[in-house]
């Protein structure tokens, strides 16, 4: 497995190709930037398997609707957060209008639900709290967690939206915490980390 970030949008907004050895790829969270993620994908010759979202939130889905009609696959998402992601409820004018449905029926998610796509197995671990329907795709093999808004190097996302959860996201870190130390974290934004990492310094999973 190979991780090519791809930081994109007003809100430098981490999109990951993730790439199996039969040149397949998981798109996670194409915020904004299409065309860029296009010609990555273009680039290195890489098909689409499917498009796996973290959470709703215009930022991270904002490009999803325009590299679907480019590059067709199924797209994840948990339920709690497609109800609202794809309307008015969902922008933040000047930078972003709401973002458009993909025409792909959306699969949706649940908690420790398997995932198979492109040769590559990873598990969905539900972290609400950021927004409902948050979650975290954990690679076991690799011992990789793609954490989107839940965790960040050194914080947390932020809970004071409509729909955040200060309570749920505690719950939330307290079950990221219990994956091996050395598990690597690739957030939503900023730079890459390990849960190892962040139980010594981030002031939010410290203890836990």
């Amino acid at each position: 497995m190979h991780v090519i970030p791809i930081v994109v949008g007003a809100f430098q907004v981490n999109c990951y190709l993730v790439t199996s050895d039969s040149g397949q790829a998981l798109v996670i969270d194409p915020g904004e930037d299409a065309g860029q993620i296009a010609v990555a994908l273009r680039e290195r010759k890489l098909t689409v398997a499917a498009y796996l979202i973290t959470h709703g939130h215009m930022d991270h889905v904002g490009g999803l609707e325009e590299l679907t009609r480019l590059f067709p696959a199924p797209v994840s998402m948990h339920p709690a957060d497609e109800a609202w992601a794809f309307s008015a409820d969902n922008m933040m004018p000047p930078y972003y209008d709401a973002p458009e449905r993909p025409a792909q029926k959306i699969r949706t998610l649940a908690d420790g639900q398997p995932g198979d796509d492109g040769g590559l197995h990873y598990e969905v671990i539900t972290t609400p709290g950021h927004s409902p329907g948050c979650v975290c795709y954990y690679f076991p093999a690799e011992k990789t967690l793609f954490t989107g808004d839940t965790l960040f190097s050194g914080s947390i996302g932020r809970t004071d939206f409509e729909g955040s959860d200060e309570t749920l996201m505690e719950k939330s870190l307290r079950r990221l915490a219990q994956l091996p130390d050395e598990t690597l974290v690739y957030p939503g934004h900023g730079p890459r980390t390990t849960i190892g990492r962040e139980k010594k310094s981030n002031p939010f999973l410290r203890g836990m």
